[in-house]
C-alpha cells in the first residue's frame, strides 16, 4: 500500500482519477520495477484513457523539447506484450495493491472473467493485511476492487455467481446510491434474471449519470424492448446506432455495433410476427446479416438466421449451419443448441447431441441463480438421459433425468424417460411410481405434454409385466390398443404377458385363468397375423398358448383347434410343415387334422402338435437371426419333449421304438440349438434331460458341460443328481441333490431327489419329510412333488393308523391330488388316491362319484384290453365303491357292489393283484358286504360274510368283533353263547384288543354275568392304565366300567368309579366329565372344561366334539355359545343352548 500512498493514490475512487504525471514520473524514474510494468502495461493496453506518453511538446519553430532517444524507445505495444508484462509485473510486485486492481481490471477489458475474479480476490487480501496493519479501511480501493469483482462475477460461471455479485452491488449502492458501475452491474443481473422493469430503473440511473456511455443506453434501450415495448426500444436502439461509438474505425465498437443491429432485427421480429414480414429480406433478415458483417464472431444473430431458414424458408441445411456455427462461436446459444441436438437426434447421431448437451450443461446457464425467479434449461438432461439409455447407462440417465426434473418439474417426457430408465435398470417400483406420477400427478403439478402420451402408458404395463402384476399389466396394453389398435409392438407384449400369466396361473393354481389366458392369447394372435404374421414372437406365443392345455388337460374341450389351423395357414407354404417331419412325424399332414370332425387323434395330441407347428413356425420366422434362431430349436426340443411326456411316456413297452420317437426328434432339436449357440448352459442341460433314457453317457456329459459353463445351475445339478439316481448311484446322486440344494434351497426337485434316496435306503419317515418339504415349496406345475407327496402321506396313514385322526394330515395331500385331477384327469392311480383320501375325511359322496368314474374308465378298459391289470382295477374301485355307499348308508347299492368284487376276484389267477393285496381286497368287501346286510336286518346273510371274513382274516379281533354284534344281534341264546366264546377266544389270542374286552364287559353287563364282570373288569382297569390308549378307547373303557359298578353297586358304585378314574389320571376330560354327569355338580363340570382346554392341539389330541362337550356341561349360556361355535354339527351344544333359553 506504500507506494500506492506514495502515488497519492489511496484517495482515488477510479482510476481516471490518478495524477497521471505522477504515474509517468514512476515509470520513468523506476522501469523495473514490477509496479512500473504493470503501469506501463496498462498505460498502453486500449483498457486505459491516458497514453502512456504525453502528447509531444514542440518548441517554438517547431523543433522538439524531449529527447530523440526516447522517442526512438516509444515503440507501441501490443496486447499480447501488454499482458506478458504486466503478468511478469505482478508476480514481482506481490504485495502491491495497485498492481493487482489494474491486472483485475485488465482482466475485466479482455473479458478475461475467471482470471479477473482471481486476481481481484487476492488483491483484496492484501487490502485486508493492509488494513490490520494500518488500521486504515480503504473503503474507496475496497469499493473498487469490489466493483470489479461483482462485475466479473456476473459473466463467470453465470448465473451461479449472480447472488453473490448483487450483494456486493446492493452493499456498495448502499453508501454510494449513484455508483455508476454497482448500478450498471446490477442492471445486467436483472436482465440475465429476466426482471427487465426492475433492470431499465438502474441502467436508466447509470446512463443518466455517464450520458456519453452508449453501451449503457444501449443496454437500458433493450431491456426495455424485452419488457415488452419493442417500439420504444428499437426507436432508442437506433438512435443509439447513430452515435459516434459505433463508428466501426473504434477498436471495440464492432462488437457493439453487432449487437445493436441484433437487437435491432430482433425488435422488428417481434413487431411484425407474420409470416410475411418475418420473410422479408430488407426486416430483421437484413438487421442480422449487417450484425454478422460488424462483428463475424457475434454468435446471436447466427441463431436468428437459423430460425430464419428453418421456420420459414425450410432451407434445413442452412439453419443447421446457422445453428452450428452459433454454438461454436457461444455455448450459451441454448436456442441453437436445442434445434442443432434435435436435428442430430431425428438423424441417430446420439455422440453429436451428447458433445452439445455435455458443452450446454458446462457452460452453467442451464441452472438458475439461487433465488433467481429465471426458469432453468432442462431439455440438455434430458437430452443427455436419452443419450445414456441408447449407451445402455442406465444409472447415469437416471441422474440426468433428475437433474432435468428439478429444473422442470412439470416435464412430463422427462418423466418418462426417468421411468423407462428405472424400468430398464431393473428398478421396477421406482419406474411404477414415476410413471404413475407423470400420468396422475398428486401434487397439483400440471405436465406438460406434447404429442400422445400412450408411450407412457405402454411402459406403465411393461413395470407390471416385469413385477408380475399381469392382470394390471394386461389392462395397460388394453388401454394402449384402444387408442392405437394395431401397434405390433404393445400387441406382441400383450400376447407374451398373456402367455406369461397362464404360466403363473398354472404355477399358483389357476389353473382356469391359466386356460382363459392361454385362450384370448390365441385371440390376439389371429388378430397380429393380419398384418404381422412373419413375427418370431407371435409364433413362439401361440405355440406356447397351445401347450398350456397339456398342463390343464381338464380345459382340453376348450381349446379352439379350428382357430389355430386357420392361423397357421395365414400367409405361409404348408411345406415348411415338414422340418423334422421324418424324425417326429409332424408335419403338413397333421396341420390338416387339427380340427378334424372325425376324433382320429385324442384333443390333447392335436393340441401339442399345434404346438410343435407354430414353433416350427418361429423357426421359419427368424431364419435371418442365428440368435433367434438357436433359441426356437430351444423352444421346439421342449416342446417336442413334452409331446413325449403326454402322449409316448405312459404308453406299453411292447410299442417298442415308438415310444421314443418325439424323444429323439427332441434330441435333434436340442443339438441344432447347440450347434448355433455352444455357450448357452442350458442347451446343455436340456440335452443332457433328452438323452438320460437314451444314452446315460452322453446326458453325463451334457449336465457336466452345462455345469462348466454355469455351477450355479440348480436345474442341471438336480438333473445330474437324477441321472445317477436312475443309474442306482445313489451316493453320486445325495452329492448332486445336496450341492442343489446348497445353491438354491427353495428348488423342490432337489429335495425331491433326497425322498427318493430316503426310500431307497428304507427310511419312509425321512422320506416324507423331504417329499413334504417339496411340495410346500414347489409351484402347482410340478406334477411328480404331488404324486410323492400323496403317495408317501397315503403310505404313513397306513402304516400309523392315529394319524388318520389328526385332519391336517389328510388335506393337504387331498389339495394336491385335486389339483393333480385339474392338471391331468386320465391319472386314474393318482384319481383312485384322491377317492381314498376324502373317504377318510368323511366326504363320502365326492369319492363315490370318483370311484364310480374310475368304475366306468376301468371297466371300458377290461372290455378293450381284457388284461388282467385293468380287471384289477376296476376290483379295487369296486370295493372301494362299495365301502364308500355303506358308509354314506346306501346299504343295497353297497352289498351290490361289494358282491362284485367278489366276483371279479374269484379266479386269483385272472387279475394281477399279489396275494396279500388281493386277501386285503376280498376281506374289505367281505365285511362291506355283512354289514351291508346287517343295517339291511338280514343277519343270516351279513353272519355269513363275517364268518367267511373271519376265516379269510385268520381271525382278526377286529372281525370277531363284528361277528360277536351280529350274532347278539340276531337275539337268540345260542347266537348269544357263540359271541361270548368268540369274544373269549380273541382276548385270550390279544388281550390289550380294546374292542373285543369292552364288548365282552358290555354283554356281561346286559347279562348282569357276575363272574365275567369282575374278569372284564380286572382287564379294563389294567388296561386303562396304558398310556398309549386313544381318548375314544379310553372313553369305551371308562363307559363299561361305569356300567359295571352300577350294576354292583348303584349310583354310589358308579360315583366311586369315576372318582377312582379321576384319581388315577386327574389330568384327561374323561373322568371328569363322567362324574359331572353322575352327581350334576358344577365342579366336575368346570373342572372338565379346564382339562379339556389342556388336552387340546398342540397340547394334546383332544377334538372339537370333545371340547364342546366340556362347554356343553357348564350350563351357562355363554358357554352354550361357545360349545355351538366350536362343533356347530354336534347336538350337545345345541341342547345346552336351549336348555339355558328355557
Amino acid at each position: 500500500m506504500t507506494d500506492q500512498i506514495g502515488l497519492g493514490l489511496d484517495g482515488a475512487q477510479d482510476l481516471q482519477d490518478f495524477d497521471i504525471g505522477v504515474v509517468r514520473e514512476f515509470i520513468t524514474f523506476f522501469p523495473d520495477n514490477g509496479l512500473s510494468k504493470v503501469l506501463k502495461g496498462y498505460l498502453s493496453s486500449g483498457a486505459s484513457q491516458f497514453p502512456l506518453r504525453a502528447t509531444s511538446a514542440t518548441a517554438e519553430g517547431g523543433v522538439s523539447l524531449e529527447n530523440d532517444e526516447e522517442n526512438e524507445e516509444d515503440v507501441p505495444l501490443t496486447s499480447e506484450d501488454c499482458l506478458v508484462l504486466m503478468t511478469d509485473g505482478v508476480d514481482e510486485a506481490k504485495d502491491s495493491v495497485l498492481a493487482h486492481r489494474l491486472m483485475s481490471e485488465y482482466y475485466l477489458f479482455l473479458e478475461e472473467y475467471e482470471s479477473a475474479v482471481e486476481t481481484t480476490r487476492r488483491g483484496l487480501k492484501l487490502v485486508a493485511i493492509e488494513t490490520k496493519k494500518s488500521g486504515l479501511k480503504f473503503q474507496k480501493i475496497l469499493d473498487a476492487f469490489n466493483s470489479t469483482l461483482a462485475t466479473a462475477l456476473i459473466h463467470h460461471q453465470a448465473p451461479k455467481n449472480h447472488p453473490e455479485a448483487r450483494d456486493i452491488f446492493e452493499e456498495i449502492l448502499r453508501r454510494k446510491p449513484q455508483f455508476t458501475p454497482a448500478l450498471i452491474g446490477l442492471g445486467l443481473i436483472l436482465e440475465e434474471e429476466e426482471e427487465y422493469a426492475e433492470a431499465v430503473t438502474f441502467l436508466d440511473k447509470a446512463f443518466e449519470n455517464d450520458p456519453g456511455n452508449v453501451r449503457i443506453g444501449a443496454e437500458a434501450a433493450w431491456c426495455r424492448a424485452l419488457n415488452g415495448d419493442y417500439t420504444t426500444g428499437l426507436s432508442e436502439l437506433e438512435e443509439f446506432l447513430e452515435y459516434p461509438q459505433m463508428d466501426l474505425k473504434l477498436p471495440r465498437a464492432r462488437e457493439l455495433r453487432a449487437q445493436t443491429l441484433y437487437r435491432i432485427g430482433i425488435c422488428l421480429w417481434e413487431l411484425d410476427s407474420s409470416a410475411s414480414a418475418r420473410k422479408d429480406r430488407q426486416g430483421s433478415y437484413a438487421r442480422f446479416l449487417a450484425s454478422i458483417k460488424a462483428n463475424p464472431n457475434f454468435a446471436p444473430p447466427y441463431t436468428s438466421l437459423g430460425i430464419f431458414y428453418e421456420d420459414y424458408k425450410k432451407d434445413r441445411k442452412r439453419a443447421r449451419q446457422c445453428f452450428q456455427k452459433a454454438f461454436e462461436l457461444s455455448s450459451y446459444e441454448l436456442i441453437a443448441a436445442e434445434r442443432l441436438a434435435r436435428s442430430f437426434a431425428d438423424q441417430g447421431e446420439w455422440d453429436i447431441v451428447e458433445v452439445i448437451a455435455q458443452r450446454v450443461v458446462g457452460s452453467g446457464k442451464v441452472r438458475p441463480a439461487p433465488g433467481s425467479k429465471k426458469k432453468g434449461v432442462s431439455w440438455p438432461f434430458s437430452a443427455l438421459g436419452v443419450v445414456q439409455m441408447n449407451k445402455q447407462e442406465y444409472q447415469k440417465s437416471i441422474i440426468s433425468f433428475l437433474s432435468a426434473l428439478r429444473i422442470s418439474p412439470d416435464d412430463y417426457h422427462s418423466y418418462v424417460g426417468l421411468g423407462e430408465s428405472y424400468h430398464n435398470s431393473g428398478r421396477y417400483n421406482s419406474a411404477s411410481r414415476t410413471f404413475n406420477y407423470a400420468e396422475n400427478p398428486t401434487d397439483g403439478v400440471e405436465m406438460k405434454k406434447s404429442g400422445e402420451s400412450w408411450f407412457t402408458k405402454y411402459m406403465l404395463a411393461n413395470v407390471h409385466r416385469e413385477l408380475g402384476e399381469f392382470d394390471d399389466a394386461i389392462r395397460g396394453y388394453d388401454l394402449v390398443l384402444k387408442e392405437r389398435p394395431k401397434e405390433f409392438g404393445v400387441c406382441i407384449a400383450l400376447l407374451q404377458t398373456l402367455v406369461e400369466s397362464a404360466w403363473r396361473n398354472i404355477e399358483t393354481g389357476f389353473f382356469g385363468a391359466a386356460a382363459d389366458s392361454a385362450l384370448r392369447a390365441i385371440g390376439v394372435a389371429i388378430s397380429v397375423s393380419e398384418y404381422k404374421p412373419q413375427a418370431f414372437n407371435l409364433w413362439k406365443a401361440v405355440g406356447d398358448a397351445s401347450a398350456i392345455f397339456s398342463w390343464v388337460q381338464e380345459r382340453l374341450s376348450d381349446i379352439p383347434l379350428r382357430k389355430i389351423e386357420s392361423l397357421l395357414k395365414v400367409d405361409i407354404d404348408s411345406s415348411i410343415y415338414d422340418l423334422f417331419h421324418e424324425t417326429d412325424g409332424i408335419g403338413s399332414g397333421q396341420l390338416g387334422l387339427l380340427s378334424a370332425d372325425d376324433q382320429t387323434s385324442p384333443v390333447l395330441a392335436r393340441s401339442l402338435h399345434a404346438s410343435i407347428l407354430s414353433q416350427k413356425r418361429a423357426i421359419h420366422s427368424c431364419a435371418n437371426d442365428i440368435h433367434a434362431q438357436a433359441v426356437a430349436w430351444y423352444n421346439l426340443g421342449w416342446t417336442e419333449h413334452r409331446a413325449h411326456v403326454c402322449l409316448e411316456q405312459n404308453q406299453d413297452s411292447s410299442q417298442g421304438k415308438a415310444g421314443t420317437t418325439m424323444l429323439r426328434a427332441a434330441m435333434k432339436c436340442f443339438k441344432r440349438a447347440i450347434e448355433l449357440e455352444a455357450g448357452n448352459s442350458e442347451f446343455w442341460n436340456a440335452l443332457g434331460v433328452i438323452t438320460t433314457p437314451l444314452n446315460p453317457k452322453v446326458a453325463q456329459h451334457s449336465f457336466v458341460r452345462s455345469l462348466h459353463l454355469n455351477e450355479r445351475s440348480v436345474r442341471a445339478w438336480t438333473n445330474l443328481g437324477t441321472l445317477y439316481l436312475i443309474q442306482n448311484d445313489l451316493e453320486l446322486a445325495h452329492q448332486a441333490f445336496s450341492r442343489a440344494q446348497s445353491t438354491d434351497p427353495d428348488y423342490a426337485h432337489a429335495w425331491l431327489g433326497e425322498g427318493l434316496i430316503a426310500l431307497l435306503y428304507g427310511d419312509p419317515s425321512e422320506a416324507l419329510s423331504h417329499f413334504t418339504h417339496a411340495f410346500e415349496i414347489s409351484d402347482s406345475a410340478s406334477l411328480v412333488s404331488k404324486r410323492q407327496y400323496a403317495l408317501s402321506s397315503f403310505d404313513y396313514l397306513i402304516s400309523t393308523p392315529s394319524a388318520s385322526s389328526n385332519i391336517t394330515n389328510l388335506i393337504q395331500p387331498l389339495f394336491a391330488l385335486h389339483q393333480l385331477a385339474f392338471q391331468r384327469p386320465d391319472d386314474v392311480p393318482y384319481r383312485h388316491l384322491a377317492s381314498l383320501f376324502m373317504e377318510r375325511v368323511g366326504n363320502h359322496d365326492a369319492a363315490i362319484e370318483a370311484l364310480t368314474s374310475l368304475c366306468g374308465t376301468a371297466e371300458q378298459e377290461y372290455e378293450e384290453s381284457e388284461s388282467p391289470a385293468s380287471l384289477s382295477r376296476y376290483a379295487h374301485a369296486k370295493t372301494d365303491l362299495a365301502r364308500n355307499k355303506l358308509a354314506a348308508h346306501n346299504y343295497s347299492e353297497a352289498v351290490e357292489d361289494a358282491e362284485t368284487a367278489l366276483d371279479l376276484t374269484s379266479d386269483a389267477d385272472s387279475c394281477s393283484m399279489t396275494p396279500e393285496v388281493l386277501r386285503k381286497t376280498r376281506l374289505s368287501a367281505r365285511l362291506t358286504s355283512g354289514l351291508g346286510h346287517f343295517y339291511l336286518n338280514d343277519m343270516d346273510s351279513s353272519l355269513a360274510s363275517f364268518r367267511t371274513a373271519l376265516e379269510e382274516s385268520q381271525s382278526s379281533p377286529d372281525v370277531v368283533c363284528l361277528v360277536a354284534e351280529v350274532l347278539w344281534a340276531k337275539g337268540g341264546e345260542e347266537e348269544k353263547s357263540v359271541a361270548r366264546e368268540q369274544l373269549f377266544e380273541s382276548v385270550s389270542k390279544h388281550p390289550n384288543h380294546v374292542g373285543s374286552i369292552t364288548l365282552l364287559g358290555a354283554m356281561a353287563a346286559l347279562d348282569e354275568d357276575t363272574e365275567t364282570m369282575e374278569a372284564v373288569r380286572d382287564d379294563l382297569a389294567s388296561l386303562r392304565m396304558k398310556p398309549n390308549l386313544g381318548v375314544l378307547q379310553l372313553i369305551r373303557v371308562e363307559e363299561v366300567l361305569d356300567a359295571i359298578a352300577f350294576i354292583n353297586g348303584g349310583d354310589e358304585g358308579a360315583e366311586r368309579e369315576t372318582r377312582h378314574s379321576i384319581m388315577l389320571a386327574p389330568g384327561k376330560v374323561t373322568g371328569w366329565a363322567q362324574l359331572a354327569e353322575v352327581s350334576e355338580e358344577i365342579f366336575p363340570a368346570q373342572m372338565a372344561l379346564k382339562t379339556a382346554e389342556k388336552s387340546v392341539p398342540p397340547l394334546g389330541a383332544l377334538g372339537a366334539v370333545e371340547l364342546s362337550e366340556a362347554f356343553s356341561g357348564i350350563g351357562t349360556l355363554g358357554d352354550a355359545q361357545r360349545a355351538v361355535s366350536l362343533a356347530p354339527w354336534a347336538e350337545g351344544g345345541w341342547k345346552a343352548m336351549g336348555n339355558v333359553l328355557e
